[in-house]
């Protein structure tokens, strides 16, 4: 451990647009935030090429570049943003109590209060040709990436609500949806199933799986998606399905894999916050974005509860003086 133990008044974990929305209201209400970004500076979205639903970009950007924006809007009102990994965190449970974290298994940080914004990580299928091809045609969210694939062919490979829900959602703008389904039997909900089996461009291909995403190299270098190639678990048969687009929807792994036992959280891990706040179950630890949003998952959703974390940080403060 660090000799000299550093205090602070407000200590962001995780960035993206959950964290940098909160390091912006914090800075502005003189917390004085220190952020430690996590491995992945700027969170999932950095791995997003085109971003044309977040609001003020009418042209659209990328995911990469909207998070520098973000982070240097952060750091203008002072934010200081620093790349580390959180390996250990000892959380008061008395109003007012100071907070202590681990960085990289070295160096401990005490905060008045602390923001959780680790966000969640995407499942994919974690084969070489779908990793390759993430950001070229392989996406994880359908209303995220969906309008690129307007009039075209796509794929969702998911059993669950959450796949049901995807399709449906790209059938309204793609030509053609095929779903693929591990099992002879979907997962999602009756009345989801009723949904897709009612939508005329869904087809279901059961007991069909991914044995590789088809990507082309076009002239400016990049790799895109051109189809798949499938195959029937029960047969072996294989077939090439042609398409532009493949969406993964078999679940997301929120990041609180640290925070067990010490914060409440739901059966998949996502955090639990009282009411309409961010307030976690202990005084003084807040949490925003995908960390503990099962539902919207939206890089603006995730903005908005940075910017409600960071208020309740400094109303937290507030009634403590």
């Amino acid at each position: 451990m660090a000799d000299t133990i550093e205090r602070i008044k407000c200590l962001i974990i995780g960035s993206g647009p959950a964290g940098y929305t909160a390091a912006i209201y914090a800075s502005r209400a003189e917390l004085k935030p220190v952020m430690y970004t996590g491995m992945q500076m700027g969170g999932q979205l950095t791995t997003t090429t085109e971003v044309d639903n977040f609001p003020g970009y009418p042209n659209g950007t990328d995911g990469t570049a909207m998070m520098e924006d973000l982070k240097n809007q952060a750091e203008r009102f002072g934010t200081e943003v620093r790349f580390g990994l959180v390996t250990k965190v000892d959380f008061s449970t008395k109003v007012g109590g100071i907070h202590k974290v681990v960085i990289d298994e070295e160096t401990t940080i005490e905060a008045e209060t602390v923001i959780i914004s680790t966000g969640a990580t995407a499942k994919y299928l974690n084969i070489e040709s779908e990793q390759r091809l993430i950001g070229g045609g392989v996406s994880a969210c359908a209303t995220c990436d969906g309008f690129f694939y307007k009039g075209q062919d796509v794929i969702v490979v998911g059993a669950g609500d959450t796949a049901a829900e995807e399709a449906t959602y790209l059938a309204n703008i793609c030509n053609k949806v095929t779903m693929l389904v591990r099992k002879d039997y979907m997962k999602a909900s009756k009345a989801m199933q009723q949904r897709v089996n009612k939508t005329k461009n869904i087809e279901v291909l059961y007991n069909t799986e991914i044995d590789e995403v088809l990507g082309e190299k076009k002239a400016f270098g990049d790799e895109v998606v051109i189809g798949v190639r499938a195959i029937n678990n029960q047969t072996q048969e294989k077939q090439i399905i042609d398409v532009t687009g493949v969406f993964i929807a078999i679940g997301h792994k929120p990041n609180t894999e640290i925070f067990k036992g010490i914060l409440d959280m739901d059966e998949v891990g996502y955090l639990i916050t009282e009411g309409k706040s961010t307030k976690t179950n202990l005084p003084g630890v807040f949490a925003a974005g995908d960390v503990q949003d099962a539902i919207y998952r939206q890089a603006v959703t995730a903005a908005g509860t940075g910017c409600m974390a960071a208020l309740d940080a400094e109303r937290y403060l507030g009634a403590l003086e």
